[in-house]
């Protein structure tokens, strides 16, 4: 595991950084040939921002600090909105701005990316935008009427009629996803610039997810949600669950909460239990469930989050049958997932296992958030 987060790392600094026009390129195809004049993203530049810090701070090398520090300044310079203030969601190849609205979901990751940066260098400037971010989502996107985070506004604060994330999500004001991205960055930016406001903000979130979000009946979370929570959706996320399983409880012990602890201990577990009782295949999960019909595709971050989720649940619980899981995932991914051609991983396989598909290898909305991070949380539990 140690030797593939080098080979994440070595392909994100080698093939990204935009010499020409400064940043890291909008993207590139599966076999590494670049596209031309793709858009920068704000979530994929605050993702990089956040992988590359971690890497500094748990491995220290100078090439790690370097990419860490061009990340940061570019995010700061570029996507920040002086005027406004916030992170714009895209931009032109030339740094120009594209489309400039705030999603709560992006401001998040930028949250997340700044704090990371600061445990791993000290950095001031990084915590004071960080908690300047937090204060805007605070101010602008917290709903104070029915509970929760609205999901995009314009880049003044104005409503928007398409609040979307992308293309395939439910034009809703409120979802499950934004709220999981927000709750992660809060925690870790609680760890660098811990607050009673953001204590509290934290301990909004967890009432969030337990009361409104996870239906107690199937153990998943539900999606997507009308501005009072009426439900909008029909769709199991089995990345999603896992993937919560983990950053819940790692919320409540971030902000060191023994009640939320035990409160979620159960919770968490469950969400496990259920993705593995309706997604698992044997050395894998499936991608999702939409009105009853299964999505048997596997795709490269719904495993490496299982990755983290089972070997969590294993830590919760003493129980090696969710880490000999974890083990065989980790076959999976070795096997079928990561490039040795190319570098990096595939996004998806289909349900045999097969590279059938040319989805691109970095983008938008492909990084090396996933992957890394489940590693190094990972090697953590095990360590």
């Amino acid at each position: 595991m140690t030797a593939e987060y080098d080979r994440i790392m070595s392909y994100w600094i080698t093939q990204m950084p935009d010499e020409q026009l400064g940043g890291f390129y909008g993207e590139r195809d599966k076999h590494n040939t670049l596209v031309p004049n793709a858009p920068k993203g704000c979530i994929l530049n605050g993702r990089m921002l956040w992988s590359f810090a971690t890497a500094t701070r748990i491995f220290g090398k100078p090439e790690y600090r370097k990419a860490a520090d061009r990340a940061f300044d570019y995010l700061t310079t570029y996507f920040y909105d002086a005027k406004n203030g916030g992170f714009f969601w895209s931009l032109n190849a030339d740094g120009s701005p594209l489309d400039t609205k705030k999603q709560a979901y992006a401001l998040g990751f930028c949250i997340y990316g700044l704090s990371e940066y600061a445990r791993a260098t000290g950095n001031q400037l990084a915590i004071d935008l960080a908690v300047e971010t937090f204060h805007v989502i605070e101010k602008h996107f917290r709903d104070s009427q029915y509970g929760g985070y609205i999901e995009a506004l314009a880049a003044d604060w104005s409503p928007l009629d398409d609040v979307r994330l992308s293309d395939k999500d439910e034009n809703t004001p409120k979802s499950m996803n934004t709220h999981l991205h927000i709750i992660e960055p809060y925690a870790n930016l609680y760890r660098v610039a811990p607050s009673l406001e953001l204590y509290d903000a934290i301990d909004h979130l967890l009432h969030i997810f337990t009361e409104k979000i996870i239906d107690t009946q199937t153990g998943h979370f539900q999606l997507f949600f009308d501005v009072d929570w009426t439900l909008k959706s029909n769709i199991d996320s089995y990345g999603h669950d896992i993937e919560g399983a983990w950053l819940l409880m790692e919320a409540a012990e971030v902000i060191g909460s023994e009640k939320w602890v035990d409160k979620l201990r159960p919770i968490c577990k469950r969400l496990t239990d259920v993705t593995l009782a309706e997604a698992w295949c044997g050395d894998s999960i499936y991608y999702e469930k939409v009105d009853g019909k299964v999505d048997t595709d596997k795709h490269w971050w719904p495993q490496a989050e299982t990755l983290v989720g089972l070997t969590d649940t294993w830590r919760l619980t003493g129980d090696e049958e969710y880490l000999r899981k974890m083990q065989l995932v980790w076959r999976f991914i070795s096997d079928k997932l990561i490039d040795r051609k190319y570098g990096e991983w595939l996004w998806r396989v289909d349900k045999d296992g097969r590279d059938v598909y040319n989805d691109c290898k970095a983008g938008f909305w492909k990084c090396p958030y996933h992957n890394s991070r489940a590693i190094a949380e990972v090697l953590e539990r095990i360590k």
